[in-house]
């Protein structure tokens, strides 16, 4: 029996995609564990699969001067020796690597125990724990062609991003009924990734009442950003977070307000519906949301509206331009040959992991 180690976590778009390959794995006759941190929403996610996991201590990588970083470097080091304990009892004859904080010591630890790591980055451009693994690395794979030169010839795979085979089996029908919508209106879905956006929350609401003249709304806000004050308005549904419902609501989707993170744009782009892209500001972020943002409207899949940019008035105006033309996007997208990337990930895991703990790393 093959046995493969997924480590990933922080946000769901370091889990998600991990969890997108199990059933592949599966059927490839891998026994599958996962080591995250122990409070993250990995821990969640990969027990709802029935996955055994390792939880080990995580500590942030900042790129600013922080007293926290000293802390943290003590839960990394720590995290280190509990993923070489834990590898050492395992003996996975691969590990597979989706990112965030706690994805670093065990990385680290595979290398110095020569099991084969592959990683994924989701983004335009490699995060910074993403950095530090690649040089550990057998192979890395790549979501975004413009990714390519940030690789070594040698390691890099354009594979795309693994999503969900569900996210693409919901009803139309249990989605409105869900949302307590009627099917003579078109549907805009607000998205704003696992955490939620107060930014866009905030945007949505204050352009209620000229959205609600076009759209019925669906809006997943995250834990916490409900408002009261609209739980009776007609037309309006809010979720704090939605898990196996999400197909049926993309399913009843005809457009989408969503930030940009790398997941959640796959996502939309496998139910081919066309999205208003509001990124994270660099003032928030290292712009990798800009990026990805701009790579899907270079291609024609969504359209984007800064945040600088945003008021009531812009907003509802994109968004009813993005409604009026989705016919275009729509014809963009189904032009879209990105392939399979579970397929294409769990083709290179089984090269790697077939090729023996022995081999010799490629630094």
């Amino acid at each position: 029996m093959k046995v493969i180690v997924l480590t990933g976590g922080g946000t769901s778009g370091h889990v998600t995609p991990n969890i997108a390959l199990i059933p592949k794995l599966k059927a490839k006759g891998y026994t599958i564990h996962y080591i995250g941190s122990k409070n993250g929403i990995e821990k969640q996610l990969a027990e709802k699969q029935g996955l055994p996991y390792y939880a080990v201590s995580a500590g942030k990588l900042r790129r600013y001067l922080d007293i926290k970083n000293v802390t943290d470097l003590f839960r990394i080091t720590g995290g280190f020796f509990q993923s070489l304990s834990i590898l050492k009892k395992l003996k996975p004859d691969i590990v597979f690597s989706k990112g965030g904080f706690v994805s670093c010591p065990v990385v680290w630890a595979s290398w110095v125990l020569r099991i084969p790591v592959v990683i994924h980055e989701s983004d335009i451009t490699p995060g910074l724990t993403n950095k530090l693994s690649m040089p550990f690395a057998r192979k890395v794979c790549y979501t975004f062609p413009e990714s390519k030169k940030y690789f070594s010839a040698e390691k890099a795979c354009h594979t795309g991003l693994p999503v969900r085979e569900e996210i693409n089996s919901g009803s139309r029908i249990n989605g409105l009924k869900l949302c307590g919508f009627s099917s003579g209106k078109p549907v805009l879905v607000i998205i704003g990734g696992s955490q939620g956006s107060e930014f866009i929350n905030r945007a949505v609401r204050d352009a209620l009442k000229e959205l609600l003249q076009i759209f019925q709304i669906c809006h997943i806000c995250g834990k916490g950003n409900m408002n009261p004050e609209f739980e009776k308005l007609s037309g309006y549904k809010q979720f704090e977070y939605v898990d196996k419902e999400l197909p049926d609501i993309f399913a009843c989707a005809d457009v989408f307000i969503s930030r940009a993170g790398a997941t959640v744009l796959y996502e939309i782009l496998t139910v081919k519906k066309p999205a208003l892209l509001i990124p994270l500001s660099k003032n928030a972020s290292r712009g990798d949301q800009i990026l990805n943002a701009q790579s899907f409207y270079s291609q024609g899949y969504s359209d984007i509206l800064m945040e600088e940019d945003v008021t009531k008035e812009m907003l509802t105006t994109k968004i009813k331009e993005l409604y009026l033309n989705k016919n275009s996007y729509i014809k963009s997208i189904k032009k879209n040959s990105g392939g399979d990337a579970v397929e294409n990930i769990v083709s290179i895991v089984e090269e790697i992991a077939g090729s023996g703990h022995n081999s010799k790393q490629v630094l």
